[in-house]
């Protein structure tokens, strides 16, 4: 006997029912619910409260998200973030990649663009475009004064957001816990929220700080700019300008980025060359070549992050013998 199995069309989500206990909600209701399906929000860094707003976002039924990030995916951000899993860190994918796939089986009605790129002067008019709002989930002061910079100067809306182990650290120097991204992330959804459906005199007009393992809190007002405020008072954009932009020791690693070589380069070509000299692994959204004790990552528009050390000239030499000045 011979069965045939028919593959189902699987039934569509009813809108209506995915938000139906959102709407519940006076604050937002069905007027506010309109609002945030029509609203346009950029996160940038997809790490570990970057995962977690974009999740809660795409969830709320934000119309469009556009996902911003400059890293890959590695074990170690398993722990804390929460949209990425096993697969996608033995593929070392880009985490901006991997955060739009998981977020479009979370809610296939929002609309969902990924950049895999560093955040520059150069490039930030032309990937904040048109953005409602903008989320600061990045790990380093250098974007956040750079973001900062931007969204004064037009007058566009920004929320940061962030979660260490102490006092101006980093997850490399002081570690972290998840629950206090998932706080973080939470908080600043919620403003957002706020501001997407037409209620900015609800926003928070303080930067609160939280220590989750001693139970401690400290808000600081920030309701009203300071008259000899660079950015705010005199209106000067140093980080717009770019003056004095660095390489940039990211989180959660030993190791620089250059991000001064922005040239197309061809990673088969340079995996068939680099490969008699290392250990080369590609997706075709980047290249990792392991030579003990350094990895080099390329991107395609030859930005890298060289991992195993700090010093910027090594980093530098070994940009340029391996990839090329």
């Amino acid at each position: 006997m011979h069965e045939l199995l028919h593959e189902v069309e699987p039934a569509p989500i009813d809108e209506a029912e995915r938000y139906s206990r959102q709407v519940l909600f006076k604050g937002i209701g069905e007027q506010g619910q309109r609002r945030i399906q029509q609203g346009r929000v950029v996160i940038v860094g997809v790490g570990a409260t970057g995962a977690a707003t974009a999740g809660l976002l795409a969830r709320a039924g934000v119309g469009k998200l556009t996902l911003i990030d400059r890293d890959f995916v590695e074990p170690s951000n398993l722990q804390r973030q929460v949209l990425f899993d096993e697969d996608d860190a033995r593929a070392a994918l880009p985490k901006a990649v991997a955060a739009r796939q998981h977020l479009l089986q979370v809610n296939s009605s929002v609309r969902v663009s990924a950049h895999v790129a560093d955040l520059v002067p150069a490039n930030i008019a032309s990937l904040l475009d048109g953005a409602d709002i903008v989320l600061d989930c990045t790990d380093n002061f250098e974007t956040r004064y750079l973001l900062n910079d931007f969204c004064v100067s037009q007058a566009k809306p920004w929320i940061y957001a962030a979660a260490a182990g102490g006092n101006v650290e980093t997850c490399d120097t002081a570690g972290i816990l998840s629950t206090a991204v998932n706080l973080a992330a939470s908080m600043q959804v919620t403003e957002a929220l706020k501001l997407l459906t037409g209620q900015p005199p609800l926003m928070r007009r303080t930067l609160l700080s939280f220590d989750l393992w001693n139970g401690e809190r400290s808000e600081i007002a920030t309701g009203s700019p300071r008259k000899d405020c660079e950015v705010c008072g005199e209106r000067k954009f140093r980080y717009l300008a770019g003056e004095g932009r660095p390489h940039i020791t990211l989180c959660g690693r030993n190791s620089v980025q250059i991000h001064e070589h922005h040239r197309p380069v061809d990673l088969v070509a340079l995996g068939e060359r680099l490969a008699p000299l290392g250990t080369v692994r590609s997706n075709g959204m980047l290249l990792r070549f392991e030579r003990a004790p350094h990895t080099i990552t390329v991107f395609p528009d030859g930005r890298a992050l060289v991992q195993g050390t700090t010093d910027v000239g090594l980093a530098r030499s070994l940009y340029a013998r391996f990839i090329g000045s």
